[in-house]
């Protein structure tokens, strides 16, 4: 379909624009911080901003954009359902845009779990999917109480932030997630993954625990804002028996690593795990807002209206949501992200041998992250060496600087994040790294911006 181009910003007004946001915005407001852009036209892996400047988007809608900006199969659905004349506001009614939809969607999912699953529309951004799949279980089970993990993020409402890592006054039991670098336990690997698995095992079985049978456990597969820290598939394994032997419904929160972003196409197909409820958001609906919980029927246990929402029937995320779906099944790009990201993160690898600021670098298919640290900062008795924001907040400006747009993450906001759309091409990945590589040099030999990242907008 022909794509009206929207007419470019005068470069004087992309300075004014930024302003008037800074006037008249939330506090709240973040990517714009670290990324002073003005976006008029993007398409695949590309942005173009008011000044005239291009970028590699490698952060996606923080995940959100399986195939890129604009992917012709996405404005094609979009197109289709505008031009049907089709109602685009609907509450939960059934429409054919919504049946095509859940058809696709369970198609796609382990077969053991859509045989037998339910589907709850929710509201439109992911929180909302969580915060249902929390009162799901706890209307199901009839408890109150939730395990969940420290670095976990699951949202910024009430709810889903009490499950997340940088909760403060909360009713949520947190469990150690295993990391290899920064292992809770100081050991790292299959033995400090099993320790952890102990611990929880031990929590739950202990009469003096203090932790009475919660109403469920929630878990990231891989964790994003946490620091691209992928779960190991034995742990997920220990989890799901544990969880399963002493009937806790297992959440597994897919709304980062779903829709062949790990190099499957959910997550947990890794481990080979079946959650009893798995929660899906950003690139479900292609790019547009759309949220669900789908889970086993088992817990189907609402009342009607017990969890509504005004914009639960988007029909143009579901359009766009199932194009995706059927092109990122039909194409095997979880696969193609399983093959390009051990690609990438074999070349970061050896970047990271030859600059000892990176200390560690880890991901799953085109989920990839690399942990900066300050060697310098290093105590005789630490393990690894901290984490150096600074330096991460600097390598994040000077890939802006070369047209390349990065995420940070962790828990110091240390860790660089790539992700690319599944669409990323063999010489677009190239190009990524290039610029990278040259950031991250720079970075190095700017001292004052390694002490002093801050953004004026």
């Amino acid at each position: 379909m022909a794509v009206t181009e929207p007419a470019p910003a005068l470069p004087a007004a992309h300075e004014g624009i930024l302003r008037r946001q800074s006037l008249r915005e939330s506090a709240a407001r973040t990517y714009a911080r670290s990324l002073p852009i003005v976006p008029v036209r993007a398409r695949g892996l590309t942005i173009e901003g008011a000044d005239g400047r291009r970028y590699l988007d490698c952060l996606s809608g923080a995940g959100t954009l399986a195939l890129g900006h604009n992917h012709p199969v996405v404005l094609e659905a979009i197109k289709k359902v505008i031009d049907s004349g089709a109602p685009l506001h609907v509450l939960d009614l059934a429409t054919p845009v919504k049946d095509a939809f859940t058809t696709e969607l369970f198609a796609t999912l382990p077969q053991e779990f859509a045989d037998d699953a339910r589907i709850q529309f929710c509201g439109p951004a992911g929180t909302d999917a969580v915060e249902a799949a929390l009162k799901l279980v706890r209307t199901a089970t009839g408890r109150s109480g939730l395990l969940s993990f420290t670095g976990a993020y699951h949202g910024m409402t009430a709810g889903a932030l009490d499950a997340s890592g940088g909760a403060g006054d909360v009713r949520v039991t947190r469990l150690p997630f295993p990391q290899n670098y920064r292992c809770p336990f100081g050991i790292g690997g299959e033995r400090g993954a099993e320790l952890g698995a102990r611990w929880t095992e031990n929590l739950l079985d202990d009469p003096k625990g203090g932790v009475p049978t919660p109403a469920g456990m929630i878990l990231e597969p891989v964790q994003g804002e946490g620091g691209v820290i992928p779960a190991p598939d034995a742990w997920l394994r220990r989890m799901r028996e544990i969880t399963a032997a002493r009937s806790i419904p297992l959440i597994a929160d897919e709304v980062q690593t779903g829709v062949g972003r790990t190099g499957t196409f959910w997550a947990v197909e890794h481990s080979g795990i079946v959650p009893d409820v798995m929660v899906l958001s950003k690139a479900i609906g292609g790019s547009l807002p759309l949220a669900v919980v789908v889970y086993r029927s088992e817990l189907d246990a609402w009342q009607p209206g017990a969890h509504a929402g005004t914009f639960r029937g988007n029909q143009l995320a579901m359009a766009a949501g199932a194009a995706t779906l059927a092109f990122v099944r039909e194409n095997r790009l979880a696969d193609r992200a399983a093959t390009l990201g051990a690609r990438m993160m074999g070349r970061l690898q050896a970047l990271a041998a030859a600059h000892s600021c990176i200390g560690d670098v880890r991901g799953r298919g085109l989920m990839i992250g690399i942990e900066l640290v300050d060697e310098e900062a290093a105590s005789p008795d630490a393990l690894v060496p901290p984490p150096a924001p600074a330096l991460a907040a600097a390598v994040q400006q000077e890939c802006l600087d070369r047209g390349l747009i990065v995420e940070l993450g962790g828990r110091h906001s240390g860790v660089v994040r790539l992700l690319p759309p599944l669409t990323l091409t063999d010489e677009q990945a190239v190009a990524v790294l290039d610029r990278f590589a040259d950031a991250l040099a720079a970075a190095e030999r700017s001292p004052q911006r390694r002490t002093d990242s801050g953004q004026s907008y």
